[in-house]
């Protein structure tokens, strides 16, 4: 297929896939209850000629033609419990109930219906165009990423039983940089693993003018708060990134009364899974310490959540990649992208196959334009060049294995 061809294609089914697009922004939903959107993407799928294998929450499309390769490409597709503020004319008013049973605002603040409407454009591309390429293309299309829950819901629904084992797994993600109409591309790390921790300090409850009758978990959930912030400082390599984030701090509910508990919500992130674990490690380690120094007559408790993998390509496929990009898109629209301090579950999938992978920047803001970070409320990409750029780039990531010479 020819760079001119690539484009022909995508200019052919504009008006549908700006249409699917717009629809999708309009109609997110929470992770791991997008039973609407699941059913859309399958519709699509199947209409566009694919064969669908429902698994974990996702779908994938199975499109076979002949000998070769096996190249998965993956979008995800759930929104956040955000309201969103963009004042677009086609923004969110979505309300749903979240699996608590609280009512949630949502809008997709990071993206995932670009992901979507690009990964169904290059799927369709792929269909049309049979004589260009040759091998297996596996339309990848995950649920609940926001939570990492997604990903690992395929692997343990059976994914690596119920479809071809792919050779190369790709995804890519909209993002702030670089700009509109361009891609970025790295070796190694692209994204951190991180995790959620939640800390329940336990003090003894009293009255706040009878402190020697208590044990106060206040003050030794302040201390803890302090002493942490020596982990990154003191305990990690200055050749190791790693960032420990305490987001909240809840206890009490009144001046006079001392309470019997507090709560840390804490944030993790590395790039290698062992500097995770041992700035976890070393949370508990302080979190007992500064319990025990108190007298606390009850061990404090924690709760890991939100565990999402490292994402670090590998060198020779991105290479590979990075230059198909480049022969089907132009150099000038490939550029080099920093690691990124966000996190996916896109690698469990790849993970679980034990098949390199490669995960790439797409841009989604018009240079010159105000830019909104992921998850912000007035988080908007721009429709074009965005949506033809991330067709052409998931199109000519799969081609770099699956084209045929020109």
């Amino acid at each position: 297929m020819s760079l001119v061809n690539l484009k022909a294609n995508i200019e052919a089914f504009k008006d549908w896939q700006e249409k699917l697009y717009i629809h999708l922004h309009k109609t997110p939903e929470l992770s791991m209850q997008e039973t609407e959107t699941l059913k859309r993407i399958t519709e699509e799928l199947t209409t566009i000629g694919y064969e669908t294998v429902q698994v974990g929450g996702g779908v994938v499309g199975v499109l076979e033609n002949g000998d070769g390769p096996k190249v998965l490409f993956r979008a995800d597709f759930d929104g956040l419990p955000v309201k969103e503020d963009t004042g677009s004319e086609y923004a969110s008013t979505v309300r749903q109930v979240d699996r608590d049973g609280v009512e949630q605002d949502v809008m997709h603040a990071c993206g995932h219906d670009m992901h979507v409407a690009t990964a169904l454009g290059a799927a369709k591309i792929l269909a049309d165009n049979k004589d260009s390429w040759s091998g297996t293309y596996l339309a990848l299309f995950q649920p609940g990423e926001e939570t990492a829950e997604g990903a690992q819901a395929m692997v343990d629904d059976g994914i690596v039983d119920k479809i071809p084992k792919p050779d190369i797994a790709l995804g890519q993600h909209v993002l702030t940089v670089p700009v509109a109409g361009k891609v970025g591309t790295t070796a190694g790390p692209v994204l951190s693993t991180a995790a959620s921790m939640k800390i329940t300090i336990h003090g003894k409850g009293s009255h706040g003018s009878m402190p020697h009758l208590g044990i106060d978990p206040v003050v030794i959930a302040s201390s803890v708060v302090m002493r942490l912030q020596s982990i990154v400082a003191r305990e990690i390599s200055p050749f190791d990134f790693g960032v420990v984030t305490v987001g909240a701090f809840q206890s009490g509910s009144k001046a006079n009364i001392i309470p019997a508990s507090a709560e840390l919500l804490l944030n993790i992130r590395a790039y290698e899974d062992d500097v995770r674990e041992k700035m976890i490690a070393s949370i508990k380690r302080i979190t007992i310490g500064e319990c025990e120094a108190a007298g606390t007559e009850k061990e404090p408790e924690f709760e890991l959540f939100d565990r999402f993998p490292s994402t670090i390509n590998d060198e020779e496929a991105n290479t590979k990649v990075t230059e198909s990009l480049k022969k089907y898109m132009g150099e000038d629209r490939v550029v080099p992208l920093d690691p990124i301090t966000a996190s996916e579950d896109f690698s469990n999938v790849p993970r679980a196959f034990d098949i390199p992978y490669v995960y790439f920047g797409l841009g989604g803001f018009l240079e010159g334009e105000p830019t909104y970070p992921n998850h912000n409320p007035k988080f908007m990409p721009a429709l074009q060049p965005t949506l033809t750029t991330g067709t052409e780039s998931a199109a000519a990531a799969a081609l770099a294995y699956l084209g045929k010479e020109d």
